[in-house]
């Protein structure tokens, strides 16, 4: 039935440039989590700089033709979260809760792309966020309403197991069924980013989850942080220099298996 969904869906998507465009979208996440894992290890190796999707949108902007890339950006993600939300509408199943499942999941993936490229067009048009700063601010704003706490620590808890989801994914290659992966040692070194891409995001956004669910305990937005946050953390642990340099190349890693995705991707 799953299977059925799919062609019924390429047959809809291979006569318009959706399919493309949603190819573009994950080129563009590739290139934000490339600039994320850069500005990690700047950041482990002393220097300054934004770890966070801000950050990297930042980053871009700044740079020789950067407003060009950022706003090309702006369109390849929305249009993979636009994507998502069609492979969600199309989706058919015999099981009503199946079929309901297997639609929130495409939905979620939906939100999480339209929401970068909200970001990154706010920031095409001149915003410019301060990632741990906004979030620490809405968290003790939140923390301030009626069952605010218990909000947050929903949240928290929200991110920590998308967190271990995108940890296991990694070490089940739960991603092979999403993709055509190519024979031979190309094959092995797609299936081997992928792994330690998701091990390395899962981690980042675990440690995120567990901050915010920290600053709901405690009832203190301060503790709130966003991926920023996570790189401080891990270089305050014992070998902290090592683990936050491990978690950079991690997202590099996990950048250019989502420029692999692009070509291989079963869309």
């Amino acid at each position: 039935m799953r299977r059925e969904a799919k062609r019924a869906a390429r047959s809809v998507e291979e006569s318009t440039p959706v399919r493309w465009a949603a190819r573009a979208g994950f080129a563009g996440n590739g290139l934000v989590h490339l600039l994320m894992g850069v500005i990690i290890l700047v950041v482990v190796f002393g220097g300054e700089g934004e770890s966070d999707q801000a950050g990297a949108f930042k980053a871009l902007a700044a740079a020789p033709f950067g407003l060009f890339a950022l706003w090309a950006l702006v369109i390849a993600v929305t249009a993979l979260g636009v994507y998502y939300v069609v492979e969600g509408l199309l989706v058919r199943d015999r099981s009503t809760v199946a079929k309901w499942r297997r639609r929130a999941v495409e939905w979620g993936k939906a939100v999480i792309y339209l929401a970068l490229g909200f970001i990154a067009g706010a920031i095409a048009l001149g915003a410019r966020p301060q990632g741990d700063r906004s979030l620490q601010q809405a968290s003790t704003a939140l923390l301030q309403m009626p069952g605010g706490p218990w909000l947050l620590g929903a949240i928290g808890l929200t991110v920590l197991g998308s967190g271990i989801a995108f940890a296991v994914m990694g070490v089940l290659t739960r991603f092979r069924p999403f993709m055509v992966i190519p024979g031979g040692v190309l094959g092995v070194a797609v299936i081997g980013l992928g792994v330690i891409g998701y091990i390395a995001k899962g981690i980042a956004l675990g440690i995120v989850g567990v901050l915010l669910t920290m600053a709901a305990v405690t009832v203190d937005g301060s503790y709130a942080g966003g991926f920023d946050g996570a790189v401080e953390a891990l270089m305050a642990l014992p070998f902290g220099s090592w683990l936050g340099g491990a978690v950079g190349a991690g997202f590099l890693a996990y950048a250019l298996f989502l420029f692999a995705r692009t070509r291989y991707a079963d869309i």
